[in-house]
Formats: structure tokens, sequence, C-alpha cells
């Protein structure tokens, strides 16, 4: 990639709406031009997909808390594969000690929270540990807050 991609990048992050024409103009390129280097990006696999960033508060999930569930080794993958696919995680990661799972939900609501954690923390063999923190305040976050 060269400063040309980078800057297209950046503008993509920050608008992923924006016209080839628009790429173009500020670059001072041609919108052919533009919208050749973007195909290369996704041929390329630099930019994976264009996507939307929803507020959760504006559309009911006010509880965001973040897990870090200690699990026994051999259960780690299976217990990450089965979170992954509950609505309430936006996002799960295994962690480099390959026994820790670092996990963000939304939730509508408190009752909701603990309704997941009973039913994919509290009650799943391998799970050894759970930790939880509530989110009070964003300081710093993307633009129209996490990803959902």
């Amino acid at each position: 990639m060269n400063d040309m991609d980078q800057k297209i990048l950046a503008m993509l992050v920050d608008d992923g709406r924006m016209s080839f024409a628009d790429i173009a103009r500020e670059l001072s390129i041609s919108r052919v031009h533009a919208r050749d280097r973007v195909q290369r990006l996704i041929d390329d696999g630099v930019i994976e997909k264009f996507t939307v960033i929803v507020n959760p508060e504006k559309v009911g999930t006010l509880v965001s808390a973040f897990f870090d569930v200690e699990v026994d080794p051999q259960g780690i993958e299976m217990v990450a594969e089965d979170l992954a696919k509950q609505p309430e995680v936006r996002s799960l990661y295994i962690m480099s000690d390959m026994t820790s799972l670092h996990i963000h939900t939304l939730t509508e609501d408190n009752t909701a929270l603990e309704d997941f954690v009973r039913r994919n923390l509290f009650s799943r063999r391998h799970v050894v540990k759970v930790n939880c923190k509530l989110l009070l305040s964003r300081v710093k976050n993307r633009r129209g807050g996490p990803r959902i």
C-alpha cells in the first residue's frame, strides 16, 4: 500500500459512503482512478466490507458489559464458537494465554444481562471463572458507538 491508498482508507473509514467523485476531488485524481484504487483495496482484502455503525442506545441496548472469562484450555475453542453465536455478544477474542476470552456484550437491561450470564456462562462446561465490568461512560469510541 502506498500513501494514496492510506489516504483513501482514511477517507472511507471516516465515511464509508464517500463517492468516488468526492475521493477523486480530495486527492486530485480522476473518478475512474479512485474507483480502481478502491476496487483494488477490496480485491486485495485490505477492505473486507462496508458496514454501518449503529448507536446501541438508540436501538434499545443500554447495558454494555465486558467479560474476562477463564476457560479450560481443552474447551476454549468450543466455548468461544458457541458464545460467538449469541446475539448479545458483539465482540469476542481468545487471548494469548489460551485460557481467557475477552467478550463485549450489549443488552437492553440488567435483567437481560443476567439472563445471558446464566444461560451462557454460569451453566457452561469448561468455564472456570467469570469477571464482568459494566461500562459507565464512553470517553473515546468509534463514531456512532461500538459496532453491533
